[in-house]
């Protein structure tokens, strides 16, 4: 298995440096199911981040780039049924995909609840408000 970081990710989705673009597209299309690239939780917050406050995708566009990431069987992302539940949170609400994927998390963890002083992350990720 081989790691895929955030800066590798964005440069294939968005093919915004020549270069880098066709190194990181060399390397992706070259993952095979026998040794497939891997990519971090950590990387794919990070990567929507990128797509969405550097390249100002709407959210439409990042969901589907999330999606093809999470469909491709040469690419294993950590615990994938964690973010595509956070992803169908995220497309459907108007919250941070980081504060989805928390919230998934803990849910998935076993956790009761997940607390936060954030209301918006309380109204659209169900978190729980402390006052």
């Amino acid at each position: 298995m081989i790691g895929l970081g955030t800066n590798v990710l964005v440069r294939y989705i968005m093919q915004d440096d020549v270069n880098q673009a066709k190194l990181a597209s060399d390397l992706i299309d070259a993952l095979t199911g026998d040794e497939p690239g891997f990519i971090p939780l950590v990387a794919i917050v990070e990567l929507v981040w990128v797509l969405s406050s550097s390249f100002e995708l709407a959210r439409n566009q990042v969901v589907q780039a999330l999606k093809v990431l999470l469909q491709t069987k040469e690419i294993k992302v950590e615990n994938a049924e964690v973010v595509w539940r956070a992803v169908r949170l995220y497309r459907a609400s108007s919250a941070d995909f980081a504060d989805c994927l928390i919230e998934q998390s803990a849910t998935a963890a076993g956790c009761s609840r997940t607390m936060s002083f954030d209301r918006g992350a309380v109204k659209n990720c169900a978190m729980t408000l402390i006052e």
